[in-house]
């Protein structure tokens, strides 16, 4: 616990944060990599480039310096990045070196304002929530290692299948080298890639969610060609060839029993954890469920035949699909049912009041829908739902 000085005096500078804003963190991270390179592996400078992850920590000191008082109030932000970092293999030693920046950073564009006195009590501060961090992590970690077929660090797979979903999708089915069985895993939950070519300046971590449910023998990402090192995985990476995997982690997770209706929503790949949650509730006859999905037509449109034959022999699963703009080839009425973009006054009635909704896809879209949600009815409770990129909030 933090005493009461400490508290005060990190509270005092709140103001101080939000007159710098993200430069600050900006500050940090330009900082951060100049000094120690070798943690551009960990980060996704993508997110760097276009400013999301230095607005995203932003908004994390923000929150945390404002609920010194109840951390219990950051619970779920905490347990949210506590598994984003276990993706990532972050270390204990590396708090040590983030804290060290972020102290400098404060002092070297703080001013007068920021005494000895200031940077103590922030010294304080940190320590407690990267001590925090540090124990969910060795948690994670050890609970990933300990159950049958699990692990940690890396282990090597082998793409034993590429499939073409879409124009811009394929899923990739990695078994392990090794042979042993693979660790369970829950529904919503993604796996980490560490990759090394020559094309890439240096080792990229990325992850992809599990697009279907646990089966003890494999795993399957699905993925969108949308930068380099995606793009590097649709051309580089074949059938027979290696990928060296870090344990499925990610508190986005079903959470409904099979007497509750869930619903299903998604736009483009954020299909992809909806559809381990979709294949979880068909092995339950009695799991109602509702699958919404838009994508921009029937080339982009991901997951349609096996949607499609889920349709036909599940009596629990109803369907509806939004495409923006359809082509030629597409059938309305069986590939979709609406055209435009995802408007959920269409098939209002057909909501369930007292169901769960998880959604998944881009930022834009998926504010909408919350948006949608709440007009509807739907109490904030009810909706749980993973964004790209940086931990933010809707």
């Amino acid at each position: 616990m933090l005493d009461r000085r400490t508290i005060e005096i990190v509270k005092s500078t709140l103001p101080l944060l939000a007159e710098a804003g993200p430069a600050l963190t900006a500050h940090f991270y330009q900082r951060m990599f100049k000094h120690n390179p070798e943690l551009k592996e960990v980060f996704n400078l993508s997110h760097q480039h276009n400013g999301r992850q230095p607005a995203a920590l932003f908004d994390a000191i923000a929150a945390y310096g404002s609920h010194l008082e109840d951390l219990s109030a950051l619970t779920a932000a905490v347990e949210r990045i506590a598994h984003k970092h276990t993706g990532f293999l972050i270390e204990p030693a590396q708090y040590a070196i983030v804290g060290e920046h972020l102290l400098a950073t404060l002092r070297e564009l703080g001013g007068e304002a920021v005494t000895d006195e200031v940077i103590e009590a922030w010294g304080k501060a940190y320590g407690l929530l990267a001590q925090v961090f540090i124990d969910r992590e060795a948690a994670l970690y050890q609970e990933a290692a300990e159950q049958h077929g699990g692990w940690q660090g890396t282990r090597r797979f082998r793409i034993h299948r590429k499939v073409v979903e879409s124009s811009q999708i394929t899923s990739f089915e990695l078994v392990p080298e090794d042979g042993k069985p693979v660790a369970h895993y829950l529904p919503g939950q993604y796996l980490s890639l560490k990759l090394s070519h020559p094309s890439l300046p240096h080792t990229e971590i990325r992850q992809y969610s599990l697009s279907e449910m646990a089966n003890g023998q494999r795993l399957r990402i699905t993925v969108k060609r949308d930068g380099q090192v995606s793009s590097l995985l649709h051309d580089h990476f074949h059938q027979g060839d290696t990928l060296e995997v870090i344990p499925p982690a990610g508190d986005f997770v079903l959470n409904a029993d099979s007497a509750t209706p869930v619903t299903l929503i998604s736009a483009g790949v954020g299909l992809t954890p909806m559809w381990a949650m979709l294949e979880s509730r068909m092995a339950d006859a009695q799991a109602q469920t509702l699958w919404l999905h838009a994508c921009d037509n029937g080339a982009h449109h991901a997951l349609k035949a096996p949607l499609q034959a889920q349709l036909a022999k599940a009596n629990q699963l109803e369907a509806r699909v939004w495409y923006r703009e359809p082509i030629e080839s597409d059938r309305p009425g069986e590939d979709y049912q609406h055209r435009g973009l995802m408007d959920l006054s269409a098939v209002a009635e057909t909501l369930p009041k007292q169901g769960e909704y998880y959604l998944c896809g881009p930022q834009p879209f998926m504010a909408s829908v919350v948006e949608q949600l709440r007009a509807l009815g739907v109490n904030d409770a009810q909706i749980h739902y993973e964004l790209f990129g940086p931990h933010q909030t809707l």
